[in-house]
């Protein structure tokens, strides 16, 4: 028996192996995700599925394949519901046929690795949608996000698949962008801890990679996609090195760190270099640095642009396997390696160096001992009863209660009857994000419905549209004002949408294309960017009308992006953000306006007060002194940090376990120790988030206004008191020095500890 296929080998010896035996051209198909998954199949009359000639014909054509992208996709660009695609009961039956094929048909039987999309949740007929990545952020749990992110793994593997791509790389300095709601936020420490959580629940370390509950976790995208000029969707970063290393790196390390299997490169360039060609980025500091050892997979379509700069596919493919990019994504420049090699455009060692990589992958994933999955599992896996319970955790600990004047929020006995009015009010899609397969009917709960659900006997809860999210149409608008005049309160559900329709237009790239008028019920999403993050003019004219009546006014937010929300915000009483709560996102909402669940969400992101103000994002350079606006004051309506409780928290005796410590000591492993009591002193049990944040000065290089460095949340009955222990180390004192390397400096550190930013306790450090 030939050694690659010799389970008790070490895997480096089956590797080797395996590619002595392999031509050239075998090996350029172990780098190549060409094909579109739901391409690979059709489902046949009776409910059974046949394997297409085009994914015969792609097999054969380089004698295997390296991965297959979205077998189990579901949505509008797929093209894909349940009349042609793959419920999860049929799942493992089409993976075993596809594998069953690849080991049959090809020369050397490598199997072929299956990626799917996982930005919130699985992308798939019947895969659990979680919340979108800012209701995640606005969680500040990453233990509760580790727990999700395990049950969604188990999942996605349960169907068949081993690699889930995920967003959480990106961050978010510009809400314009249509990918907003992609980030976990604004601040690096924040996505890092929820990048360390994704790591450790979907996939664990690469020993866990082969068991039948665990996915090889592809993080995207790297780097710095968050931060395109004029939020345009992969639009040139213009930022340094030191932008990058400060704002944009820190989860990707930590990711790294974590053990990721691998990452997929971002659309954008940094510095005119784009990221599909930066071998400093993608080999240098990735690789050499980090000491990275898994696959960098492309984006869709991205290394096809790169013809922009080689004017070739052989040399634009040449160019980025040589800056570490291994796996290809639906592009026609690496089907064309072979010829790159042959004409002296590349070295092989390069494609060995690439092909080493997704063997080793598929090793570690078990797959060439343990090909196949049991057909029987995802029936009890998908969809349970705890990701269900899990699903709804999150959605309660993520909507944020921005505003509550006179204690509007919970309702109590005096309301009777509740006007639920706005577009967003009864659209359960306009809930789920971007990236959302499409949903069985009936399923989860509108925010209607979820007020319905948690209404106390005797409320009467009634409803009115009133008008879309982007049409100027106000015809609704009347009945809207009629139903709230007769209200004792009235819930204006507003904010956007990322709902994709059947016949909308798609990219090659399966990004939205914005042609001619702007689709209605669609203003977020990938590639669908913003100039102005004011609502439609119809939800303002809504709200306007609405609060006319004088009847007292909570609105409630679903959105993809921080929204620019000051006049709705004067007109109403209290404002919570949902963000895109997901499926159970209505039931948490009822039960939170009901007073049966207290808000715990604090904001991730900086909330504008206009566009023009940006950028808004609070860890900015510091300028020395106050820079205002003229016309307008600087500070966002809403700032990162801040969301309000049912409750009260007072802190005090913040103490520090050093006061003076040497930069040597802490670079040494020495850690400052910070403390502070807490206490619900209010009526209510609630969790609170207790924040930690640095200033630093003295440092030799320019710092920020703030930066975040620890967070915990607690749980507090009324009345109770707790210490909570946060600590400092070199991790979170170190900086990018003028140098460009990472060290611990003396300096004169502010220690600020709250329940926001604003209102904190503070201390001094001083590193010597």
């Amino acid at each position: 028996m030939e050694k690659y296929k010799q389970s008790g080998l070490p895997i480096k010896e089956r590797v080797d192996d395996l590619m002595s035996k392999m031509t050239l051209r075998e090996k350029v198909g172990q780098l190549n995700q060409r094909m579109y998954g739901w391409n690979a199949y059709e489902k046949q009359e009776g409910g059974a599925y046949a394997l297409t000639d085009a994914f015969m014909q792609e097999t054969a054509a380089f004698g295997g394949m390296g991965a297959l992208y979205g077998l189990f996709r579901s949505d509008p660009w797929s093209g894909v519901d349940y009349s042609n695609g793959i419920a999860a009961g049929d799942s493992a039956v089409v993976a075993n046929q596809i594998q069953r094929y690849m080991l049959e048909h090809t020369r050397l039987g490598i199997p072929v690795m299956f990626s799917e999309e996982s930005p919130h949740g699985h992308q798939a007929l019947d895969g659990t949608m979680l919340p979108v990545n800012l209701n995640v952020g606005s969680t500040w749990n990453p233990a509760l996000m580790e727990r999700a992110y395990r049950l969604t793994a188990a999942e996605i593997r349960s169907r068949g698949a081993h690699l889930a791509l995920v967003s959480v790389l990106d961050i978010l300095q510009d809400p314009r962008w249509g990918r907003s709601e992609e980030c976990y936020g604004e601040d690096p420490y924040l996505a890092s801890a929820f990048t360390k959580a994704v790591v450790r629940g979907m996939q664990g370390d690469w020993s866990q990679l082969a068991e039948a509950d665990r996915v090889a976790v592809i993080l995207k995208h790297l780097s710095a996609q968050g931060a395109g000029i004029g939020g345009k969707n992969a639009g040139p970063a213009s930022i340094g090195e030191r932008e990058l290393r400060e704002i944009h790196l820190p989860a990707a390390m930590a990711g790294a760190k974590a053990g990721a299997a691998g990452f997929m490169a971002a659309y954008n360039e940094i510095d005119g270099i784009p990221c599909h060609a930066n071998s400093k980025l993608l080999t240098g500091i990735l690789r050499e640095e980090w000491g990275f050892e898994g696959i960098v997979m492309a984006d869709g379509q991205a290394i096809d642009r790169l013809l922009a700069l080689t004017g070739g596919h052989e040399a634009a493919a040449a160019l980025a396997l040589s800056a570490g990019v291994d796996l290809s994504l639906w592009d026609k420049s690496f089907t064309t390696l072979e010829a790159a090699v042959l004409s002296g455009l590349v070295d092989e060692s390069y494609i060995d160096r690439a092909v080493a990589r997704v063997l080793r992958l598929k090793f570690e994933l078990g797959l060439f001992d343990r090909p196949y999955t049991d057909e029987t599992k995802a029936a009890s896996v998908v969809g349970s009863e705890d990701i269900r319970r899990i699903n709804l955790a999150i959605a309660r600990e993520s909507v944020i209660l921005l505003k509550n004047n006179n204690m509007r929020l919970p309702f109590d006995a005096n309301v009777k009857r509740i006007a639920v009015i706005g577009p967003n009010a009864d659209r359960i899609y306009n809930q789920l994000g971007d990236y959302t397969s499409v949903q069985r009917p009936k399923t989860g709960s509108t925010v209607l419905q979820g007020i319905r659900m948690a209404a106390t006997e005797g409320v009467e809860v009634v409803y009115a549209h009133g008008c879309g999210i982007r049409d100027a149409s106000t015809g609704g608008i009347a009945e809207a004002v009629e139903t709230a005049k007769a209200a004792d309160v009235a819930v204006l559900v507003l904010g956007g949408s990322s709902t994709r329709q059947f016949g909308d237009l798609f990219d090659g790239n399966g990004e939205a294309v914005i042609a001619g008028e702007r689709p209605a019920e669609m203003d977020c999403g990938e590639g669908v960017d913003l100039a102005d993050l004011r609502l439609g003019a119809a939800q303002i004219q809504l709200a306007e009308a609405v609060a006319a009546t004088g009847t007292p006014v909570v609105v409630v937010l679903i959105q993809g992006r921080p929204h620019a929300i000051g006049e709705v915000d004067e007109l109403a009483d209290a404002v919570l953000c949902a963000w895109y709560p997901g499926k159970e996102g209505g039931q948490a909402i009822g039960e939170i306006l009901f007073g049966q669940v207290n808000p715990s969400g604090k904001l991730p992101v900086s909330l504008p007060r206009s566009t023009a103000q940006l950028p808004v994002y609070y860890n900015q350079k510091d300028p020395g002194r106050p820079r205002v606006y003229v016309d307008m004051t600087p500070a966002p309506l809403y700032a990162f940090g801040h969301g309000l409780s049912y409750t009260s928290f007072e802190y005090r005796e913040l103490g520090l376990s050093a006061a003076t410590i040497a930069a040597g000591d802490l670079a040494n492993g020495e850690r400052v120790k910070v403390a502070v009591k807490v206490k619900n002193t209010g009526d209510v049990a609630g969790p609170e988030t207790v924040q930690l944040y640095i200033k630093a000065r003295e440092s030799m290089v320019t710092r920020r206004i703030a930066e975040l460095k620890g967070f915990v949340k607690v749980a507090l009955e009324p009345g109770e008191e707790r210490e909570v222990m946060l600590e400092l180390g070199a991790d979170e004192l170190g900086i990018w020095d003028s140098s460009m390397a990472f060290a611990v400096k003396p300096c004169k550190v502010e220690v600020m500890v709250g329940g926001n930013l604003q209102h904190t306790l503070r201390a001094e450090l001083a590193i010597v």
